[in-house]
């Protein structure tokens, strides 16, 4: 949809306007408002399944068409579960503290001035991203009782989905007295719209991207606004000599296929060669039943024969499918070489039983997250106690891993005196 005059330029300047112009109100509501707000957004979205369903139905039948694969298909797709757990991560939000208002403690300093901080909302927050439709909601969640304005653009193979739920989002802000403007989704599906809202830095504050590769170096080619991004997933298991070979299975199996098409399921398997003979067979015989092409280094390849040679690409890849890469390695020295080497900084794991050496993977490894005898799977908001997250970042500034209400706000100076001059 483009404005009166036909201009998709003018729509989208009238777009960041507005959401500028909304900052005042969210930023000062209060939290029973804006919990009120998110109740009713919850309570919206499972009393219109039936139709967030139909338009769902309406974006995979289009998809199927376009050729889109099974991986981005499951992540479009929205079932009674799906819509159930959406709505309960709204919920969840809700009954968050909320962190905006919230103040260090106060210093006093020589001069008798009194020095903390308080946390603020950003402003006005794009979000660009692809095919999950539940990140429609999840972000608005997030950014309303963190205080900010968002502008979504899901895209366009989740056009209907989207658009579905803003309606249920905004029937709930209509409900709490708040204006519709606090949460707009982009209704146009043109990719112009992107490279246009990049350039609003006077209207928008920070950009959250997610979605694939591709997208995410677009936008960091071409925005003129500060980035909350990571560009890829590729999340390790390491199993050391000293794991437990059951727990070592265990966690592998479920990095990999509880879900395939998604951001933090293990992509390499790196295997001590002390315990490879121990692990790799039944591994192998779990991603069989599971369908998991299993593409290991020359070494794994002696060990498993009949599976596909990992070349360097491999290393590097974010399948997001049923294919994984394994490599035998030679202790933690080279199993963190490697990780250095091809990994995003995402999520990685080490499974043993030997203290010293997860504490020394937990300082060398330098990703978002870092984990001892658990899945990667794990590395997400709703299971660090966020809520529903925004995404999870792999930046250093000024947030990194899972984004939740915290990490959409910032800190400012607040001073309190009694007449203090500085002399």
């Amino acid at each position: 949809m483009k404005d009166q005059d036909g201009s998709l330029e003018c729509y989208i300047a009238d777009v960041a306007r507005q959401a500028a112009s909304a900052k005042s109100e969210i930023g000062y509501a209060d939290t029973d408002t804006k919990n009120q707000a998110l109740r009713n957004i919850a309570e919206q979205i499972v009393s219109s399944s039936n139709m967030l369903k139909e338009e769902n139905e309406r974006d995979l039948q289009e998809g199927e068409r376009r050729g889109l694969s099974a991986a981005l298909l499951d992540r479009l797709e929205l079932d009674d579960n799906r819509i159930q757990a959406m709505a309960e991560g709204v919920e969840q939000v809700a009954k968050l503290s909320d962190p905006v208002g919230q103040t260090t403690p106060m210093a006093t300093r020589p001069s008798g001035i009194r020095v903390g901080k308080m946390r603020v909302a950003i402003g006005v927050i794009l979000i660009i991203y692809e095919s999950r439709p539940n990140v429609t909601a999840d972000a608005a969640a997030l950014c309303i009782k963190s205080g900010n304005v968002t502008i979504l653009r899901g895209g366009s193979e989740a056009l209907h989905s989207n658009h579905a739920i803003a309606r249920c989002i905004h029937a709930g802000l209509d409900q709490a007295g708040l204006s519709r403007d606090i949460v707009q989704i982009i209704n146009t599906p043109d990719r112009d719209a992107v490279g246009l809202l990049l350039q609003f830095s006077q209207y928008i504050d920070v950009v959250i991207p997610r979605g694939g590769k591709g997208l995410i170096e677009r936008i960091i080619q071409d925005s003129c606004i500060p980035l909350i991004k990571h560009l890829d997933g590729v999340c390790h298991v390491y199993i050391h000599e000293d794991a437990d070979a059951r727990m070592a299975i265990d966690i592998a199996v479920n990095a990999k296929a509880q879900r395939f098409g998604v951001c933090n399921a293990m992509e390499t398997l790196l295997v001590d060669r002390a315990i490879a003979g121990k692990v790799l067979p039944e591994i192998r015989q779990r991603f069989d039943l599971k369908g998991v092409e299993i593409r290991g280094c020359e070494e794994t390849c002696s060990k498993l024969p009949g599976i596909a040679r990992a070349y360097e690409q491999d290393w590097f890849e974010e399948y997001l499918g049923p294919v994984l890469s394994v490599r035998i390695v030679d202790g933690i020295t080279q199993a963190v070489e490697h990780i250095q080497a091809y990994g995003s900084q995402h999520t990685d794991a080490i499974v043993t039983n030997n203290d010293a050496i997860a504490q020394k993977f937990l300082r060398m490894v330098d990703s978002s997250s870092v984990m001892v005898n658990a899945s990667t799977r794990f590395a997400d908001g709703f299971e660090y106690g966020l809520g529903a997250e925004i995404g999870i970042s792999t930046d250093k500034l000024h947030v990194r891993g899972p984004v939740g209400l915290e990490g959409l706000t910032t800190q400012k100076f607040i001073v309190l005196g009694g007449g203090n001059i500085r002399e």
